[in-house]
Formats: structure tokens, C-alpha cells, sequence
């Protein structure tokens, strides 16, 4: 993400002066929970689509990095309220604020988060956008609550698991470009444009965080966590459609009773290479990736499209 960063070093400056503004404390407690939080916060991907959107369309401006730092504040809440609902102890190879500060610290740090973004907004009247990023709340909340009853029957068509990634990871993305547009222009048909685009990123996001369950020769072994947790991706969910019915019963038989088994994923996960999954399923990533980019380049040459379309290309050719 090097041209992207180069084009940003100066609003990503503003965006983190803005964003530790938000999230500062008076109480002792939250203030330390809060530095450790954003002390690990990841690559800035969202905000650096906020940024580039505005740019790609006008102007940044102050609602912009209002925007930026309420997007970075949504999604940090999500991850932390996310801890807690896996039970996860890592977050990006450290320990999660849930292993640290347990569920009760952790929910209310979620709720916080939460709070001082809606006050970021409403505090300079910045409806419009907060409206455009309640909805992406609203979604991951769908899309987390209809993969949870999904696992339980594993009973899942691929139309199904695009309603889910939609609502849980494409949503934010989506509104994280639809607020930079909206930031720089008030332009409702130019959000909905970025809005699009950035929709059809997260799918192509999410496609790939799934194919690295099933390992390759770039990204190294298998770790099969997604079966582990029951979780129904579309490399799986091909494969499902695509299998006799014994074979297709064997597998299930083994998600659903022995996911902790390493030598049985191991087995699951080499039928669906066989079956052409992990085909079938980049097949599908590489076609929202090139939706993504054909709505970009309707936009003149500049070097804020530049620097998205190496941000959309780095979703799909990312080794991590």
C-alpha cells in the first residue's frame, strides 16, 4: 500500500490526530483500555478508503476526517465486541482486550467506542454520514446474527453466504466509501456510485480472508479455523453442491462432530481442493475485484484512483 500511504501522509496525520481526539478518557481505566485498543489497531485500511473516496470525488476537508475517525471507531468497536462473542484471546497475533480486561471491560470499552463515534458526529451536525454508517451497524449485526443460526444448522447456499459476508464485512467498506464521497461533494448520486464500489471490494475482501483457511502455495498451511468454528465458506459450500451425496454427508458428519479433529479438517479440506473450491471461489473474488475496478476507472486518471485501485488489489493479492 506504499502509493496509497505516499498520497496520504499528510490527511493520515490529521485522521490520527482526529481519531486519538475521539477517544480519549477521563477515567483512568477506560483511558488505559482505550491506548492498548488503539495502540493495535491495524493497516487503516477503512480510513484510507474514506480518505482517497473524498479525494477521488473533491476535497478533504474537516468532515472527512470526522468521517475517517467515526468509520476506524465502528470497526474497532465491532473487533472488540467481536472477542468476546468467539472467545478469542489473539487479536492480529497479540493478546485481545478481551483476554486482558475479560467480557465485562470488554463490552463496555465496544459501547464506548460506539458512543464517542455517534457524539463525533452528531456534535457537528454530520447526519448525513452517520446516517450511511448506522446502516453498516445495523448490517453487521444481521450478517453475524444469520451466520450464527446458519453454523448451528449448517444449512447454507451460496446466496445465503453473500447475504452474510454483505451485511457483515462488505457493509462497512461500502460505507466507508460512500462517506468520503458524501464528505467532499453532498452529491447523493456519487455516494451511491462509491457506495458500489466499495461494496464489491469487501466482497472480494471477504472471499479472501475465507481462501486463506484452506492455505496455498503463497500463504503457506492450511489452518482450517473456519471449520474449526463451523463457519460455511463458499470454497466449502461449492464443494457441498458439487459432491455425491455420501461424500457430501461424510463431510458435514465431520464439521458438526469432530471440527477439533486436525487429521479430519485436514481430510474435508483436501476434497475441497479436489472439487475445484478454492477454483471456484477466487473465480468469484476476481470477478467482484474487477466490478470494483471497472466503476473506478469510469473516473478520470488521477492519482487518488491510483492509489485505490492499489488499495482494491491489494484485498485480493494480500498474503495476510
Amino acid at each position: 500500500m506504499n502509493i496509497s500511504q505516499a498520497i496520504l501522509h499528510e490527511e493520515l496525520q490529521s485522521f490520527e490526530k482526529t481519531f486519538r481526539e475521539a477517544v480519549k478518557s477521563q477515567n483512568p481505566l477506560l483511558d488505559r483500555v482505550m491506548r492498548f485498543v488503539v495502540k493495535r489497531k491495524g493497516k487503516q485500511l477503512r480510513p484510507m478508503f474514506v480518505l482517497l473516496s473524498a479525494k477521488l470525488c473533491g476535497k478533504v476537508n474537516e468532515a472527512t476526517f470526522r468521517a475517517a475517525s467515526l468509520v476506524e471507531l465502528l470497526h474497532t468497536a465491532t473487533l472488540v465486541h467481536d472477542d468476546v462473542v468467539d472467545d478469542s484471546l489473539e487479536r492480529r497475533g497479540f493478546f485481545s482486550a478481551y483476554a486482558l480486561w475479560k467480557t465485562k471491560i470488554s463490552v463496555l470499552v465496544g459501547d464506548y467506542l460506539f458512543a464517542r463515534g455517534l457524539l463525533l458526529s452528531l456534535d457537528h451536525d454530520d447526519f448525513r454520514i452517520l446516517q450511511l454508517l448506522s446502516e453498516a451497524v445495523r448490517q453487521i449485526s444481521e450478517g453475524e446474527l444469520l451466520q450464527i443460526s446458519k453454523a448451528r444448522t449448517l444449512h447454507l447456499n451460496e446466496s445465503d453466504y453473500f447475504e452474510i459476508i454483505r451485511n457483515k464485512t462488505a457493509s462497512l467498506l461500502a460505507s466507508s466509501c460512500a462517506v468520503g464521497a458524501y464528505s467532499a461533494t453532498g452529491d447523493e448520486e456519487m455516494t451511491r456510485k462509491m457506495r458500489t464500489f466499495g461494496e464489491k471490494v469487501g466482497m472480494a475482501f471477504q472471499i479472501k480472508d475465507d481462501l486463506f483457511d484452506y492455505g496455498g502455495q503463497r500463504i503457506g498451511k492450511p489452518t482450517g479455523n473456519d471449520l474449526k468454528e463451523k463457519k460455511l465458506t463458499l470454497p466449502l459450500i461449492y464443494t457441498l453442491n458439487q459432491v455425491d451425496r455420501s461424500t457430501r454427508r461424510d463431510m458435514i458428519y465431520t464439521i458438526r462432530n469432530h471440527s477439533t479433529d486436525t487429521r479430519r479438517i485436514r481430510k474435508v479440506i483436501s476434497q475441497v481442493v479436489d472439487a475445484g473450491g478454492i477454483r471456484y471461489a477466487t473465480g468469484k473474488m476476481q470477478a467482484f475485484r474487477d466490478e470494483a475496478l471497472a466503476i473506478l476507472f469510469s473516473f478520470p486518471e488521477s492519482e487518488s484512483r491510483q492509489g485505490l485501485e492499489e488499495l482494491v488489489r491489494f484485498t485480493t493479492d494480500r498474503e495476510y
